[in-house]
């Protein structure tokens, strides 16, 4: 045994990959459950509850607008999680980014409306909002790295991909808390209180950021960073700026990352928001039949995720795969609005269910290989980076961008070339990364690994 594996042997302890799964996911879940249930309320409520001097289009452009807010802020929030969990540790950003999601959704759920203290009312939302960016944006690569940094490198697809049904589960989630609020009560009893249900779950996740905080410990791999700093200048360890060092060293490789996120985030958020707004407002469906349609097509991709991520596993690829998933979302652009335009609730489920099977095959193992494309030092700021820039351009504009193309051109036609621009643009990113597949995660940006070929 080499003494650089001896010494990790001696220095990083067998993860429990079960405590440690359940826990990211667990905490994943609960985070994306606070932020999407905002999307929801979004398309449902918001309008006319904090912009009520807006026409109903303009009322819901300005509620998505809002939505977007949240987007804005995520590229700080992974910028400051970056640096601190490249620095001191993948585990305090995410600890902290539970607690300032936690107490800023809970703050939506108490906020007054317009009625009640006039302009203040969407001021406040809008701070609320952007605070949730900030925890969002620092949660995703501290969730990411703790699963891949612990997996067996055999296996590191599929637990990648585990941190990717934390946003499923939580959407889901919110639509079923949605759903089983809007079945109980009154239209009335819905818009004066009942939507602030959800948000007031934002408490537990205090709860969750405790429990990591207690009983996750960092992973091995930065426990090594930090013994190798301690022990001998003379190997590469921790940075005093890494992300300084990323921005500088790997800057093509940070924006091939947020390249390769466009389409996934875009279409995301208009299968979950955006399709709940127009399959209402322009189809004519009830609220009710296209949440459904949402929830449970949404919800396959918990198994659909952790499949293509262990497909990469035995593959020997996770490039192959995404761009795969690229080409057939662009081809599916137009014939899935072509469905949903139908109004049945069997042709929509099935629209929605293949658009989110196709969406799995790129967001399963992408967790995963944005790990592999960063070494150990700098790897949380790169990856952050690069998924949270995309994030505003792609995820936080996508609602809006849907909306103010239906009103602009009535027709579903524009948002599928929307679609098809994206993933046009997720395929050039792509396309030029150097695959690094099962890359040693202990790697620093001082000992680089060959870029395996593909």
């Amino acid at each position: 045994m080499s003494p650089d594996k001896q010494d990790r042997t001696e220095h990083t302890a067998p993860p429990r990959m079960g405590r440690l799964a359940a826990a990211a996911v667990f905490a994943t879940t609960l985070e994306w459950f606070d932020f999407l249930i905002y999307a929801t309320a979004a398309a449902l409520v918001l309008g006319h509850q904090f912009f009520p001097s807006a026409s109903p289009v303009a009322g819901t452009l300005a509620s998505f607008a809002t939505f977007a807010v949240g987007f804005v802020a995520r590229p700080l929030g992974g910028i400051i999680a970056g640096h601190v969990g490249d620095r001191f540790g993948r585990k305090p950003p995410l600890v902290v980014a539970m607690l300032v999601m936690g107490l800023a959704t809970t703050a939506i759920g108490v906020l007054p409306g317009y009625a009640t203290i006039g302009v203040w009312a969407p001021i406040l939302l809008v701070v609320a909002r952007l605070v949730q960016g900030l925890g969002v944006g620092a949660q995703w690569g501290g969730a990411a790295l703790l699963l891949t940094e612990h997996a067996p490198v055999e296996r590191r697809g599929f637990y990648g991909s585990l941190v990717q049904t934390g946003a499923i589960f939580g959407a889901v989630a919110g639509n079923i808390f949605f759903l089983v609020l809007t079945a109980a009560l009154t239209p009335e009893q819905f818009d004066a209180w009942g939507w602030r249900v959800p948000f007031l779950s934002g408490l537990l996740l205090v709860l969750i950021g405790i429990y990591v905080q207690l009983k996750i410990e960092d992973t091995p791999v930065f426990r090594e960073l930090q013994h190798r700093s301690a022990e001998s200048k003379r190997e590469a360890g921790l940075r005093k700026a890494p992300l300084l060092e990323a921005i500088r060293r790997y800057w093509r490789e940070i924006l091939q990352a947020a390249g390769a996120f466009f389409v996934v985030n875009a279409t995301f958020y208009i299968l979950i928001s955006g399709m709940l707004d127009y399959a209402t407002k322009t189809v004519g469906m009830s609220r009710t039949s296209i949440l459904w349609c949402v929830m449970a097509a949404g919800l396959t991709q918990v198994v659909t995720m952790p499949f293509f991520g262990a497909l990469t596993d035995r593959m020997g690829t996770r490039k192959k795969l995404y761009l795969t998933g690229t080409v057939l979302m662009a081809l599916f652009a137009f014939p899935m609005f072509w469905m949903v335009n139908t109004g049945s609730v069997p042709l929509v489920f099935l629209a929605l269910l293949i658009g989110f099977t196709i969406h799995a095959t790129m967001y399963g193992p992408q967790a995963t290989l944005y790990a592999e494309m960063f070494p150990a030092d700098v790897r949380y700021s790169g990856a952050s980076l690069g998924y949270q820039f995309a994030s505003v351009f792609a995820g936080g504009l996508a609602p809006f961008v849907m909306t103010a193309l239906l009103a602009a051109t009535g027709s579903s036609w524009s948002v599928s070339l929307y679609i098809v621009a994206g993933a046009a643009v997720t395929f050039v990113a792509v396309a030029t990364i150097k695959e690094r597949f099962r890359r040693d995660l202990y790697e620093t940006s001082d000992a680089p690994v060959p870029a395996h070929a593909s």
